[in-house]
């Protein structure tokens, strides 16, 4: 039996516990920079790729832009049908190098370094020829991800903390060109343990600029953070692109 990838199993229930910590508030903060970068009309349709729980697909619903939130993780999309409870986001199950759409849409965001998880460059290649495909023509997008040499001058690599009765142990290092984060949940009372892996590839704006480019889309603007702050390689926390289907 063919092993399942490290994607299709973190995104679980024990997710909710390692990253429970993400609130609403900072994703209704970003989401205030990105509409202003986007400089859509009220009532858009936006594309919320690999949406998670649903944070800033909730928060651009009320900002009054039509919703669509896509993700992998069934149990991600459990917990943002959850939080909808007005039913304002339409979330929708599927793969991003194989977006299970026909219509266009007005905006397409990708937050919080949701790109970059396939070890072939051909594959994370295709995330953005079909962000590309389902965009209107001079419809923009916005990615907003890690800033690779930034992480590899401040990795922390091992981190440890207790919630709900697990002890969470982080350990993170660079290897083959990615970030890699193994993740141990030890239960306090039984003993058991449970194992995760992450990884994402480091790619810097260059070569964004290259997959950009070869599926027809136009970079504009990079931030180096949510405040707006102007991109620099060696000390922004975030590559933030914005640009356009040409």
């Amino acid at each position: 039996m063919k092993m399942k990838a490290w994607y299709e199993q973190s995104f679980g229930e024990d997710y909710l516990l390692v990253y429970k910590h993400r609130d609403m508030q900072g994703a209704v903060e970003e989401v205030q920079r990105m509409v202003s970068w986007l400089e859509l009309p009220e009532g858009a349709h936006i594309l919320d790729l690999c949406c998670g729980m649903g944070r800033h697909s909730l928060a651009l619903a009320e900002a009054g832009y039509q919703v669509t939130g896509m993700d992998l993780s069934e149990v991600l999309l459990r917990e943002a049908r959850l939080h909808d409870q007005g039913e304002q986001v339409e979330f929708v199950h599927g793969d991003m190098r194989k977006l299970p759409f026909d219509n266009t849409f007005d905006a397409v965001v990708n937050v919080f370094t949701s790109f970059g998880y396939f070890e072939r460059d051909e594959e994370n290649g295709q995330v953005i020829a079909e962000v590309s495909r389902v965009l209107k023509p001079g419809a923009p997008f916005l990615i907003d991800f890690l800033n690779p040499t930034y992480v590899e001058n401040h990795l922390v690599a091992e981190s440890e903390r207790v919630d709900e009765g697990n002890r969470i142990t982080e350990t993170r290092k660079i290897e083959d060109g990615c970030v890699k984060k193994h993740i141990m949940l030890t239960h306090l009372d039984t003993g058991e343990v449970r194992h995760y892996d992450e990884r994402v590839k480091l790619y810097g704006r260059e070569p964004f600029e290259q997959m950009l480019s070869a599926a027809g889309l136009q970079l504009d603007a990079v931030f180096g953070g949510y405040d707006g702050a102007p991109y620099d390689s060696e000390t922004s926390t975030r590559l933030i692109m914005i640009g356009h289907k040409r």
